[in-house]
């Protein structure tokens, strides 16, 4: 089951203030006039609303609007990322939205290419992915015997022989128009195409943008859900800030690493 921490968060947020703002213009002033100094439960509520108001207001601002975190739960974007890390968000990178409704009030910055982005599924929008942005709006994507072109450019790839996992497969360092970054190829899958096989190129719509894992024999992302909307980008990944992987310690060596 997947829990809206955003719904319950604004909506306890919402209620503490309210409770709050009712006992300044109201209650305190009633409690005074009648002498009741044994305010029961109504006396409870507005003491727990008060000590929590401040915090959960302070928590759903910066979750809101400026670092939010993840814990990546799957290989999908192996090596950059491994199942167990826990990463934070910058939820300012693509615009200020309001929480729970994802409107966007404030313009900040585009995704660029090369970008690792979290964004909300655009068929369950309650379940969060995370891939690298790939192709802008107008470019044309093409994939074929694990190579990337973009606008009729094949990106080019180098050997990356010593990276470190002790997952089976060949890796490499892909060049995205300047930017680089560790991709992994498997040794027994081949995802070559788009879901639909008769598509050879793909051109990214206005308002969109073109997602894939870096592992790219092994990820759900814009070959098989299409292209992302920009009004369901979340923001971009930063930092790893914990790598716990089942009951094992922490891996401190990941901690604190700027993801690429």
């Amino acid at each position: 089951m997947n829990i809206n921490l955003a719904l319950i968060l604004t909506a306890l947020t919402a209620f503490t203030g309210a409770v709050v703002l009712f006992n300044r213009l109201y209650y305190s002033d009633k409690v005074k006039n009648i002498g009741d100094n044994t305010q029961g439960f109504m006396g409870s509520l507005i003491e727990n609303s008060r000590s929590f108001f401040p915090v959960l207001l302070f928590v759903l601002v910066v979750r809101s609007f400026w670092f939010e975190p993840f814990r990546i739960p799957s290989g999908s974007m192996m090596p950059t990322l491994l199942d167990g890390d826990f990463i934070f968000v910058t939820k300012y990178s693509y615009g200020l939205r309001w929480p729970v409704i994802e409107k966007k009030f404030l313009e900040t910055d585009e995704p660029e290419r090369g970008d690792v982005a979290v964004f909300r599924l655009p068929s369950k929008p309650n379940i969060n992915y995370i891939k690298r942005v790939v192709g802008l709006p107008g470019d044309v994507i093409a994939y074929d015997n694990q190579r990337l072109t973009i606008n009729g450019e094949l990106i080019s790839l180098s050997a990356y022989p010593d990276i470190d996992t002790e997952v089976r497969g060949y890796f490499f360092r892909e060049n995205l128009h300047g930017r680089e970054h560790a991709i992994r190829h498997s040794t027994d899958i081949l995802r070559n195409n788009f879901r639909n096989e008769r598509i050879r190129v793909y051109e990214v719509p206005d308002g969109h943008y073109f997602m894939m894992g870096d592992n790219r024999d092994n990820s759900q992302d814009s070959r098989i859900i299409g292209p992302i909307p920009e009004t369901h980008l979340v923001g971009e990944a930063v930092r790893i800030w914990m790598h716990i992987d089942g009951l094992e310690w922490p891996d401190w060596t990941r901690i604190g690493m700027k993801i690429q």
